[in-house]
């Protein structure tokens, strides 16, 4: 792969931890990073991670940041916080990548921002779990202009095996809280109890509903108390791209009411103290009913 001078990664999470690490050995650029807990950075070190002592810091060295935060109030705080947010700090020639999911309208907000200073802007959100963003085999959704997507694509492609680009600004946001909609209600379609749980999944599989998420998500939620409770998507992060989802359908005048009861469902499970458990914990909930 082409050397690239320097590379920027900020939100070093479950997710963003992983695929720094990847970017740094697979790349062949000097990656600097940034995350408000030192534990992350120091486990970094050994892939020659440079700790960044800021966002600051990293939007003077790198000449790409890549953004991997938990959802929109902290993406709005690192790009667009009074004074020291990236949209105050890059230079035109820079490009800003933001991985999180967030809104589409979020995105295209930014991508106006960095454009007026002459930086470029794209959407990358993920999809996959913790174990495929160890392993770089994500599936990333890239919203951008074609010639950023063709720059951006081998980089990209050391944190995921699937790597699209699904249009314009924004589109890589659409696309991936319409599959996060999908995961979560396939999970809600146990509610029915007409059907015992597991010939009701099992029998799916071998039809034309079969997926991967089906096969993963779907039967998990057979093994509640078998599932980790921290370090799995958690309930609070599938409620929050959920409800984007539903923003994003309501701009359009689109009424989802299967994914507005699910969302109903997901808040009725963190209010019942499962806001960190796996998300599939919304099944004690519809249990209960």
């Amino acid at each position: 792969m082409e050397r690239t001078a320097v590379l920027g990664f900020v939100g070093l999470g479950v997710m963003g931890e992983a695929m720094c690490r990847n970017l740094a050995r697979k790349s062949g650029a000097t990656v600097v990073a940034f995350d408000e807990r030192p534990a992350p950075l120091a486990a970094l070190a050994a892939d020659g991670v440079q700790a960044a002592a800021s966002v600051a810091e990293v939007a003077r060295r790198a000449e790409i940041v890549f953004l991997c935060l938990p959802g929109e109030p902290q993406v709005r705080a690192v790009c667009l916080g009074a004074g020291e947010g990236l949209a105050a700090l890059v230079e035109p020639g820079q490009t800003v990548v933001d991985m999180s999911t967030c809104p589409v309208a979020l995105a295209r907000e930014l991508h106006q921002v960095f454009g007026a200073r002459g930086a470029a802007f794209a959407d990358a959100p993920i999809a996959r779990t913790a174990q495929a963003a160890r392993d770089g085999t994500l599936s990333i959704m890239v919203g951008g202009e074609p010639a950023l997507f063709a720059r951006l694509r081998p980089l990209l492609g050391c944190m995921g095996s699937e790597v699209t680009h699904c249009g314009g600004v924004g589109a890589g946001q659409a696309v991936k809280l319409m599959n996060n909609m999908v995961v979560a209600q396939t999970v809600v379609a146990r509610a029915s109890g007409a059907v015992e749980p597991r010939v009701l999944f099992e029998t799916l599989a071998k039809g034309s509903a079969d997926s991967f998420v089906l096969r993963n998500h779907g039967m998990k939620s057979l093994l509640l108390d078998h599932h980790p409770t921290e370090g799995a998507f958690p309930t609070r992060y599938i409620l929050k791209d959920l409800s984007y989802a539903i923003q994003l359908a309501e701009s359009a005048g689109v009424a989802l009411e299967q994914a507005a009861t699910t969302r109903r469902l997901l808040e009725a499970t963190a209010a019942a103290g499962w806001s960190e458990a796996y998300y599939t914990a919304v099944i004690r909930i519809i249990e209960k009913r």
